[in-house]
């Protein structure tokens, strides 16, 4: 994948690991610290045209997860806890500071866990169709089943990693409307191929259970003291709109916009709370 126009790939070391970032914009401007999703995931495939649009007004660190794009494997087993603390050490050693942090996915649930550790170290929050935000688990006690037979896993991320038809469905997946670009396709079937997807495997076992995720901000979401937008695709398939919504009605500074405009060209639902 191409690096997006105007960023440099950087990489930082903590204690021993490897984490690689692109960054973009004037070192002087206000940071925005970008953080992208699981699976077949990476800095580049979710953020490579906002990272553009935004370094002419701010400072922009695309950052890859261990695990993702051209970062080193995690250290231990990876959950949201431990990516909010790699997100810790990574704004600490590149001396970030009040940054606004947007996440889409899982770097919504880490973006949150980090606001709400650090309120004052956080000027501003975007979570796009977070995870984080319920209790429950996509697919029910079948969804958590399937985490737990990583063969089938195996088979599939190989699957699309020596096909693009196959990639092409995936992208499919998470698209609810819309033509998929062959672009994305094309960047999907080479993260399939240069990322054996351990990391997200790992992530998930860990992560879901047959009585629900592990994670879930819901009771914590009131004492998130940060301006926040939650960001949700009404046909989201994996985590409902709702969810964004409800977070919306319990975070004191809070805006909720429901969208298909993106890609239909429906007018936007913009709610606030």
């Amino acid at each position: 994948m191409q690096v997006p126009h105007g960023a440099t790939r950087r990489e930082t070391t903590l204690d021993g690991l490897r984490v690689s970032s692109l960054v973009a914009g004037e070192p002087s401007d206000p940071s925005v610290v970008l953080v992208h999703g699981g699976g077949l995931d990476s800095a580049e495939l979710s953020w490579c045209e906002l990272i553009p649009a935004l370094s002419d007004d701010y400072r922009v660190y695309a950052v890859d997860l261990p695990g993702y794009g051209d970062s080193d494997p995690p250290e231990r087993v990876p959950t949201t806890d431990y990516y909010v603390r790699v997100l810790e050490r990574f704004l600490d050693a590149e001396g970030v500071e009040s940054p606004a942090l947007v996440g889409v996915s899982l770097g919504g649930a880490i973006s949150l866990g980090y606001a709400l550790e650090h309120p004052d170290d956080v000027s501003a929050l975007v979570a796009i169709d977070s995870y984080g935000l319920g209790g429950s688990v996509p697919g029910g006690p079948l969804g958590a089943l399937f985490v737990r037979l990583p063969r089938l896993s195996e088979w599939s991320w190989r699957a699309t990693a020596r096909s693009r038809t196959l990639a092409y469905f995936a992208v499919r997946a998470i698209v609810a409307y819309g033509n998929v670009r062959r672009r994305v396709v094309d960047e999907v079937y080479e993260a399939a191929a240069e990322n054996d997807g351990s990391a997200w495997r790992a992530f998930q076992r860990a992560e879901v259970g047959f009585t629900g995720p592990r994670t879930n901000y819901v009771d914590r979401l009131p004492d998130l003291a940060v301006p926040t937008l939650f960001v949700h695709g009404e046909d989201d398939r994996f985590v409902p709109s709702a969810w964004s919504v409800r977070a919306g009605s319990l975070v004191p500074d809070a805006e909720v916009r429901t969208s298909r405009s993106a890609v239909t060209g429906r007018p936007e639902n913009s709610r606030s709370a």
